[in-house]
């Protein structure tokens, strides 16, 4: 015979942490009966004489007093309604009393802050799927970053100092969020919601961004903070982001000098500073982002000492293109350099570099720098392109218009805010295909080509 909820949450809370909770059922006489209890400050399952004095109790020790509910039937897996954020207990019987039938049962835990810098989600088998700013029901929408468990806990350790508590068997199915401030009955940072068995053992990560997480931390530092938990030489990063606390990852690059990157949530070519050398990063948000809709964080990145720096991308019929040049990269990503022939040596290298990240992620798009010696990653997308030779963007338009590439970033986001449905753009200039020129216009949907100047 199946353990209902509370007897399971019960169970957890034997060996795990859990939200500090009191859970009722339906007893003979039609009114609602204690079964279980965590409450700081009390035995485990202090049975308290009334409804409205456990309510009491878990209102006063919860860490934000607010407190919500889940109702279930005990023959369902899955919950029904869940009443978030109750802060009265008037309020709470009221709405127990609503729900009430004589086959509803209701746990009652403490609210934990979902806007805290952390993030809920579900571990099943070797797949733990999440968001932030949700409840562990965020995997019943989309957007929610799904990861291998070695990677993920990897990237979450990384990111908050301390290991998540998620260890499973592969048949197992649990509910959980993770905390900066130590939260629950135990006071740890990883809180179980929910645990059950289940007959799937192995599902596959979908291993794809943007997803709601690396909008929360920033793009760049997403895809960075994938690119070192696979292995790849990443320069040293620290992140200073608007959500969570400042964290670093990558490896010393030999040098003294740094980068200091904007991190939009979504790539934006060209469109936000990237400079050689530190800059005040609250400034820089202040300035760039004053309203917070953009940018999720400045990110410190150790310099390489460029020999050659260039992108590569997946072109069409898993064709790779990798581009580049001597020396530091900018101006080439800019479209204010045009590519030279890379040396086989440093073609091999990045080609075999991004042989090993389409491995694990399928197509992707990353910047690199070698120093003579190493391929560092210093930015990486997932996704294919259909960039080839002279197309940029694939597509018959109705009327071409001219983009000059000595115009600039600037005048080609401009212009593509004028081009009509049904145009295309051509690109008059020599500019790189894994340029931000090009990204922008793949961007835009529009099709594009490119034609070289006659000088």
């Amino acid at each position: 015979m199946a353990l209902h909820k509370d007897e399971v949450l019960n169970s957890l809370a034997a060996t795990a942490n859990v939200a500090q909770f009191v859970s009722f059922r339906p007893n003979k006489n039609g009114t609602l009966a204690q079964s279980y209890s965590r409450v700081s400050g009390f035995d485990a399952n202090h049975h308290f004489a009334t409804a409205r004095e456990a309510v009491s109790a878990l209102l006063a020790n919860s860490s934000d007093n607010m407190v919500n509910i889940r109702s279930y039937e005990p023959n369902s897996p899955r919950s029904k309604e869940f009443v978030y954020g109750l802060k009265d207990a008037d309020e709470v019987l009221e709405t127990l009393n609503r729900l009430f039938s004589p086959d509803m049962h209701f746990i009652v835990n403490e609210t934990i802050d979902i806007h805290d810098g952390g993030v809920s989600g579900v571990v099943q088998g070797q797949v733990i799927e999440f968001s932030p700013d949700d409840t562990p029901r965020c995997v019943e929408k989309p957007g929610v970053a799904s990861l291998p468990m070695p990677v993920a806990t990897q990237i979450l350790k990384t990111i908050y100092g301390f290991s998540p508590e998620l260890n499973f068997p592969d048949q197992a199915r649990a509910e959980f969020s993770i905390h900066p401030k130590p939260r629950g009955y135990n006071k740890k940072h990883t809180i179980l919601w929910e645990y059950e068995t289940t007959d799937a053992s192995f599902l596959p990560a979908a291993f794809s961004w943007p997803n709601n997480f690396s909008r929360y931390i920033g793009d760049k530092a997403y895809g960075l903070i994938v690119a070192h938990a696979l292995g790849m030489p990443v320069p040293r990063t620290t992140v200073i982001g608007r959500q969570v606390a400042p964290f670093s990852f990558g490896q010393d690059t030999g040098t003294f000098e740094v980068w200091t990157r904007t991190c939009p949530a979504e790539p934006q070519p060209g469109l936000y500073t990237t400079v050689k050398g530190w800059r005040d990063p609250f400034r820089l948000l202040a300035d760039e982002d004053p309203e917070d809709l953009n940018i999720r964080s400045v990110l410190c990145q150790a310099a390489v000492r460029a020999k050659f720096s260039g992108a590569a991308l997946a072109g069409p019929k898993g064709k790779t293109i990798v581009e580049g040049r001597r020396g530091e990269g900018d101006k080439f990503m800019l479209g204010l350099e045009t590519p030279e022939t890379l040396p086989s040596f440093v073609r091999n290298a990045v080609q075999a570099t991004y042989a090993t990240l389409s491995s694990r992620l399928g197509p992707v798009r990353f910047e690199w720098v070698h120093d003579g010696n190493i391929v560092w990653v210093v930015q990486l997308h997932c996704g294919a392109t259909s960039t080839d030779a002279e197309v940029i963007v694939p597509g018959e338009a109705s009327e071409w218009v001219e983009f000059h590439v000595v115009d600039g970033l600037e005048k080609l986001r401009e212009l593509l805010r004028q081009v009509p449905e049904g145009a295309g753009v051509v690109v008059v200039g020599n500019v790189g295909l894994t340029s931000h020129v090009a990204d922008l216009l793949r961007k835009s949907k529009h099709p594009a080509r490119l034609r070289a100047s006659d000088m």
